[in-house]
């Protein structure tokens, strides 16, 4: 799936406005997850060429549709949770359905495991068709679990377990010849020394020049990788330097990608312009709005009159 310009003002929102709670959860909710969520979905198809091959190979790639919405409600606690990516795919050359379940987990939650049985129950129970769960975890500690298990006097009734991508345990390096819009978003979130970060960014702008994407696609891209990976000025030297090194290097410093270089005067005004509709609709005071967009009082109060 590729991106149009609403998508990309969408994406700008998540990315600016960590506040807005998308979901109900127990804790302190940020964007991390939702980041993750509109990263896989637009590249979800390249998500899993990349890390699982074995499941893309198997699978109707033209099949593709998004279960929208996943709610389900606790009735006993008064709770309702809403699944960040579910997908709906027939497995090649049959009509057989699946359900690909992913879900990001951007802190150490050590019921977790317990947590994607009961997803992975709630969506049994609502689609009776097989169900392909995958956590992917972006938490700087190593905790993992990939099974939960219940045992009652001696004997397992149960043993659930699910794929995992854990990226911190992975090193950026063994993934630079792997020319995939995904993998180059998650160099940031994968094992690297902070003396690195130049050298990190310096081999995604490569990468994204090799992939010869469009300008919105690029743009989701790098404003993923910069949520994640940001640089003093010393590091955006070096990263400059870096750069001058490869070969095309004049054309991979004038990729027109970043917020925050090229392109961030034209086009700017319009999509705060669109960020604060969003808001506006989305029922956030105007004094806030104001704060996050610099847009005056007065224009949200006339952009508020037009909804």
């Amino acid at each position: 799936m590729r991106l149009t310009k609403r998508r990309v003002s969408q994406f700008y929102l998540y990315r600016k406005c960590p506040n807005i709670h998308l979901k109900e959860k127990g804790s302190s909710y940020t964007n991390h997850d939702l980041l993750f969520k509109q990263l896989i979905r637009y590249f979800f198809k390249d998500f899993l060429f990349a890390f699982f091959p074995n499941i893309y190979e198997q699978l109707d790639l033209n099949s593709i549709t998004f279960l929208s919405g996943e709610v389900f409600t606790d009735i006993v606690k008064g709770s309702s949770r809403r699944l960040d990516l579910v997908i709906n795919m027939k497995i090649k050359n049959t009509e057989s359905m699946i359900i690909i379940h992913v879900e990001p987990q951007s802190s150490i939650q050590t019921d977790f495991h317990e947590r994607m049985f009961q997803y992975y129950s709630l969506l049994y129970n609502e689609y009776r068709k097989p169900i392909i769960p995958i956590a992917i975890f972006s938490y700087l500690n190593h905790w993992e679990q990939n099974q939960f298990n219940m045992k009652v006097l001696d004997k397992t009734y149960l043993s659930f377990k699910y794929h995992t991508l854990h990226l911190k345990k992975m090193y950026w390096r063994d993934y630079l010849k792997k020319d995939n819009p995904v993998v180059a978003a998650l160099l940031s979130k994968m094992d690297f020394k902070e003396e690195e970060k130049y050298k990190v960014k310096a081999e995604f702008v490569r990468m994204l020049w090799r992939l010869q994407l469009n300008e919105a696609d690029q743009r989701l891209l790098y404003g993923f990788f910069e949520t994640y990976v940001t640089l003093t000025e010393k590091e955006e030297a070096k990263f400059v330097e870096s750069v001058k090194e490869f070969d095309h290097a004049e054309e991979i410093l004038n990729i027109p990608i970043s917020y925050e270089e090229k392109g961030r005067k034209q086009g700017m005004k319009e999509g705060k312009k669109e960020v604060a509709i969003e808001l506006l609709r989305e029922g956030m005071p105007i004094e806030l709005i104001q704060k996050t967009t610099k847009i005056t009082i007065n224009e949200l109060k006339e952009l508020k009159k037009q909804l």
